[in-house]
């Protein structure tokens, strides 16, 4: 089968795109015939290092998807061949203290695709059938795998870490991002009014046209004065960022008294200020938040379909495309996802 791979670490170089052998399922496994991935930051890491992640070379890259059911085992009940699916990205071991508690993400012994093992990036994936999910009947297979990262992150950061209410005021840093989109839509579909930051107007004059209520372009406004102003000097409920070191000092000035800061990543440096006595004077909260778990997927989903949410897709690729897109994605040139056509 076609399949884009790694082959060491270092640039698109060592991403090949060529034959790589079709998974063969595994007793209690689904095969699915891959119809479309998107691109995550987390590729651009296995690509140039994979530091920390245990894994194999060749490895095939990916993480989210959406395809067709190729094949299914005689006991199977749920899942059936020809049905459309979406992928959940981990594969927990359902036997830790974190997985009987219904917290696979933070499972000892999780296993990711296109991290811990060969990922979505290829025409065939086998996977456990816990992990292959009905997907919502109106998006297409590259709106469906869209889902399956950065929407699932916003979802766990918005409703099961900040626990969002309709009317709040979210603070969303860099909306040009992947999780930053997915968290302005999910967090306008809760109700609550969203600000938005980018250094790019192109960027903001999109996110207005997907309802974001104020839009504060950071390289010429000063984003806590701005808030505050728009605020009345009270500051927002809950912030939502992945910037890390470069936005945190404004950050944690953002917020109301009591309010809560989530964070999912650190691209511009992981060791920021504490700002220890703003944090305990201010009794404010700090959630750290990674993807999400399987019945946190299955509300996502359930949630799409009510609502009639679609993903924003700013590329489409095929598979042969794959070193354009991660040029692309490294460039930091996106607004919403960069998608791969696989069938």
């Amino acid at each position: 089968m076609k399949a884009v791979f790694l082959t060491g670490h270092g640039g698109n170089d060592i991403v090949s795109i060529g034959e790589r052998p079709r998974p063969v399922r595994k007793p209690g496994e689904v095969l699915v015939r891959m119809q479309a991935a998107t691109l995550n930051r987390v590729d651009l890491y296995m690509r140039d290092s994979g530091a920390g992640i245990t894994h194999t070379l060749p490895q095939i890259m990916g993480v989210d998807g959406a395809g067709i059911v190729e094949e299914v085992g005689d006991d199977e009940i749920q899942l059936r061949p020809g049905q459309q699916v979406v992928l959940h990205p981990c594969i927990a071991c359902g036997r830790c203290e974190f997985c009987l508690r219904g917290d696979d993400i933070l499972c000892a012994n999780a296993k990711l695709l296109g991290e811990h093992r060969d990922g979505t990036f290829a025409e065939y994936v086998s996977l456990p059938a816990r992990n292959v999910l009905p997907r919502p009947k109106y998006l297409d297979a590259v709106e469906a795998a869209a889902l399956g990262v950065c929407h699932l992150t916003a979802w766990r950061m918005l409703f099961t870490q900040a626990r969002v209410q309709a009317g709040e005021t979210v603070l969303i840093f860099g909306i040009g991002g992947g999780v930053s989109m997915a968290a302005l839509q999910l967090a306008k579909m809760a109700g609550a009014r969203v600000i938005v930051t980018s250094r790019e107007r192109a960027t903001l004059d999109i996110a207005a046209t997907l309802k974001a209520d104020h839009c504060i372009h950071s390289g010429s406004e000063d984003i806590a004065r701005t808030v505050q102003e728009i605020t009345g000097g009270r500051g927002v409920d809950i912030v939502i960022e992945n910037v890390g070191a470069a936005v945190w000092s404004t950050a944690m000035k953002s917020l109301v008294r009591g309010g809560r800061l989530v964070t999912c990543g650190a691209t511009t440096g992981s060791q920021p200020g504490a700002d220890l006595q703003r944090l305990f004077i201010r009794q404010l909260k700090v959630f750290g938040s990674t993807l999400g778990n399987l019945s946190e997927h299955r509300a996502l989903l359930e949630a799409c379909e009510r609502n009639g949410l679609r993903p924003r897709i700013d590329r489409r690729y095929t598979l042969d495309q794959a070193h354009d897109a991660l040029t692309w994605l490294e460039a930091q040139k996106q607004v919403g996802k960069l998608a791969l056509n696989i069938a």
